[in-house]
C-alpha cells in the first residue's frame, strides 16, 4: 500500500507543480476578518506529523498529501520541508505540538500560522489529529480529528484532503447529488425539504450538499414513492437513478381507494365450483367401479355380476 500511495503522491505532485508556480507569481490578497478560513490569506507553514504506533514512512506520505492539499487552499506559497529544517534550531526540532514552541518556529519561518498533527492507528484504520496555531497570539485557531481512514490509497487521499478542508476551509467541504428519472412533475425531497419537481435544473444536480448520508424521496401521483439513503462524498457527484413503479392506488370520489387483487383460488365462487366438480367426478368414478363384468365359462360371453 505504501508503494501505491507513493506513486499517487508523485503523480499529484507533477500535476500541481505548475499551479504552485502561478500562485507564487500572484500578489497576496487582503486578509479576511475572522474564522479559520482567514488563515488561508496568511502565510502558513506545516510542521511535521508525528507517528503514533504506525510506520513513519506511511505518516510521511500522509503528511506530504496534506501539505499538497493545504498548498492548493492557501493564497500564499508554503515553506518546503527543506526550508523548515534549515530555519529551525536543534532545540526547536524537539517540538511536539505545544503552542509556544510552534509559535517560536513560526516566527523563525516568518509565517502567521503553523499547522501540525499526529497520525495514530485505530485497529486497521488511521486517525489524523491536526491543529493550527496563530503565531502572534500563540493560541490555537482550530483543532480537528479526522474520520477513521481505511481502505485503498485513494480512500486515504480523500480522507487527508477532507481533513485539510475541515481544518481551514469548512465552508468548502461539500459534494453533490444527481437525481435521474424519466417521470416529469415528480416532487423531490431531500432530508424532508422540498427541492423541486422533475426535471430539476442543472441536469438534476443538487450541489453544495454536506458530506454524509442524506434521505432522498421522490413521489408522483399514481406511483409508489421512492425512498433511498444517499452518501455524499467530498467534491464528488453521487448519482441516483429513480424508477417509479405504478401504484395500486387509484383516484376515486375525492379520496384514494386501494384495489386489492386476491388470488382466484381464494374467491368463494371458485371454491364452490371446485367442490361441485369434485362431487361429480367422484360419482362417475364410483359408477364405473360398480360395473363388474363376469365371463361365462361355457359360452365365453361377458355379463354383469
Amino acid at each position: 500500500m505504501v508503494r501505491r500511495l507513493t506513486s499517487l503522491v508523485l503523480s499529484v505532485l507533477v500535476v500541481t507543480a505548475p499551479a504552485n508556480q502561478v500562485a507564487e507569481a500572484q500578489p497576496a490578497p487582503a486578509p479576511q476578518s475572522t474564522g479559520p478560513e482567514a488563515a488561508l490569506d496568511q502565510k502558513i507553514a506545516v510542521w511535521r506529523f508525528d507517528a503514533l504506533g504506525i510506520e513513519p514512512e506511511l505518516v510521511g506520505r500522509l503528511e506530504t498529501l496534506f501539505r499538497m492539499e493545504l498548498a492548493r487552499l492557501s493564497k500564499q506559497p508554503l515553506p518546503t520541508r527543506r526550508d523548515i529544517e534549515r530555519a529551525v534550531t536543534s532545540d526547536q526540532q524537539q517540538c511536539t505540538g505545544e503552542e509556544k514552541c510552534l509559535a517560536a518556529i513560526g516566527k523563525k519561518l516568518g509565517v502567521d500560522v503553523v499547522v501540525t498533527g499526529t497520525v495514530g492507528a485505530m485497529g486497521a484504520s488511521y486517525v489524523l489529529n491536526i491543529k493550527a496555531v496563530d503565531v502572534a497570539s500563540q493560541k490555537q485557531i482550530k483543532r480537528i480529528e479526522s474520520d477513521p481512514l481505511r481502505g485503498s490509497p485513494d480512500d486515504l487521499i480523500e480522507g487527508v484532503r477532507v481533513a485539510a478542508y475541515r481544518l481551514l476551509a469548512p465552508a468548502q467541504l461539500h459534494g453533490s447529488i444527481q437525481v435521474q428519472t424519466d417521470i416529469i412533475g415528480a416532487e423531490v425531497r431531500l432530508d424532508d425539504k422540498i427541492i423541486g419537481k422533475t426535471p430539476l435544473p442543472r441536469l438534476g444536480v443538487l450541489s453544495r450538499q454536506q458530506l454524509g448520508t442524506h434521505t432522498l424521496r421522490v413521489q408522483a401521483p399514481g406511483y409508489d414513492p421512492f425512498d433511498d439513503q444517499v452518501d455524499v462524498h467530498f467534491q464528488k457527484v453521487s448519482q441516483v437513478e429513480v424508477r417509479l413503479i405504478p401504484s395500486k392506488e387509484v383516484l376515486g370520489t375525492g379520496r384514494f381507494e386501494r384495489i386489492e387483487r386476491k388470488p382466484i383460488y381464494t374467491r368463494t365462487w371458485f371454491m364452490i365450483g371446485v367442490g361441485v366438480a369434485a362431487v361429480i367426478v367422484g360419482g362417475l368414478i364410483g359408477a364405473q367401479v360398480g360395473k363388474v363384468e363376469c365371463i361365462d365359462g361355457m359360452t365365453g360371453e361377458a355379463r354383469s355380476c
